[in-house]
Parts: structure tokens; sequence; C-alpha cells
């Protein structure tokens, strides 16, 4: 009902959605044709995105391509047809890292994440214990243009705990990069209201 427009999510009570139809969600503007519709959320997909492909596997829900929007792009020892937001290049841009959930849009499409970063992750939640590489809910590091690992980390609530389990390097790690993630995972402790037990 979601997809034909009938219903749209109208807010949210805790972690419950709460939808109503969708008349009474939307503006009462014009009602977009179709075509300019899919224009306008291909454009908006390769703006959050920054690049991504033309066209690729069909996927539910929501898509990973961007039809003609922006402007053709090569990467580099990737085939296909590319495709850029032309408002992102050249801008000044701070390097850092982060802790990015499984959900990210950097990484929710895995096969771009492989092409791109040469990335290897899957959320390994639904996996049984001894099939886990990285742990239940690892979370990806970036570190400045690089994703170099994953932080296999859990939050135990009932003894007010973060515990990180163990850190995932895909290459070597510099003393910089490990008191970046250390000050990323104090943080993400912080903000969880949580103390930091770090593995022995």
């Amino acid at each position: 009902m979601a997809a034909r427009g009938e219903v749209a999510v109208a807010g949210r009570l805790a972690r419950e959605r709460l939808w109503d139809l969708a008349e009474r969600v939307c503006p009462d503007d014009p009602v977009v044709p179709e075509h300019e519709a899919q224009l306008q959320q291909n454009a908006r997909r390769l703006q959050a995105l920054g690049i991504a492909r033309a066209k690729t596997t069909k996927v539910p829900i929501e898509r990973y391509d961007v039809g003609q929007a922006g402007e053709p792009a090569v990467v580099e020892g990737v085939k296909g047809e590319w495709r850029v937001d032309p408002a992102q290049l050249d801008q000044p841009w701070a390097a850092r890292t982060a802790l990015l959930s499984p959900f990210d849009r950097l990484i929710h499409h895995r096969k771009r994440t492989l092409e791109l970063f040469d990335f290897d992750y899957s959320l390994e939640m639904y996996k049984p214990a001894a099939q886990r590489r990285w742990g239940y809910y690892a979370l990806p590091i970036l570190q400045a243009e690089r994703l170099v690992g994953k932080l296999d980390a859990s939050a135990d609530r009932a003894a007010g705990v973060l515990r990180v389990n163990a850190i995932h390097l895909d290459q070597p790690c510099t003393k910089a990069m490990s008191a970046a993630v250390d000050k990323e995972t104090a943080a993400l402790a912080r903000w969880l209201q949580l103390d930091l037990v770090r593995a022995a």
C-alpha cells in the first residue's frame, strides 16, 4: 500500500511507525507525474550517494541505481557505467574516523561497497554464532576515504557497559588510526550512556 501511494508514515511512537492515509500525510500539491517523480528520486539518490551505477540489479523496496541523473563517471579498475553528482566534485572535506551503522548508505549496497572500496562486509546478526567472521552487529570503520575494518562491540544495558569484543582490521593499523578508532569507540559509549569495557 505504501508503494502504491495509498498509505504513508505519519510519525513514530517509540520504535513503531504510525501509518495514515497518504492524502492526510502528503502536501495537497498537484501529483507529480510518475516519470518526473522517478527523475527526482534518482537525482536525490545520487545526491545522497555521491556516486552510483546508472543501472544495477533490481532489488525490492529501495533501488541502488540512478538512471541518467548527474554526469557520467569512470571508476578506475571497475567496469560499468557510473554516475556522479557534479555538485559534490571538488568540494573541500576534512578526513576523519567514524564508526558506521550497518545500514549507512555508504555501505548499504554491499556490491557497490566492494567495487568502490574493496571492502567485504555483511551484517551477521542472522547467522549462527559459529559462522560469524566479525560479530553479531559489527560496525564498519571509516578512516578518511577508506573503509579499514569492523568493530565488534555489544551494548550490555543490564550491566551498563559497551563491551568491545574485537576490532577486525582489513589492513595494517597505524598508531594514529588506532587512537582515532579508540576515540570514536569512547564517544559511542558516552552517547549510549554506557561504560566502555575493552577486551583484554
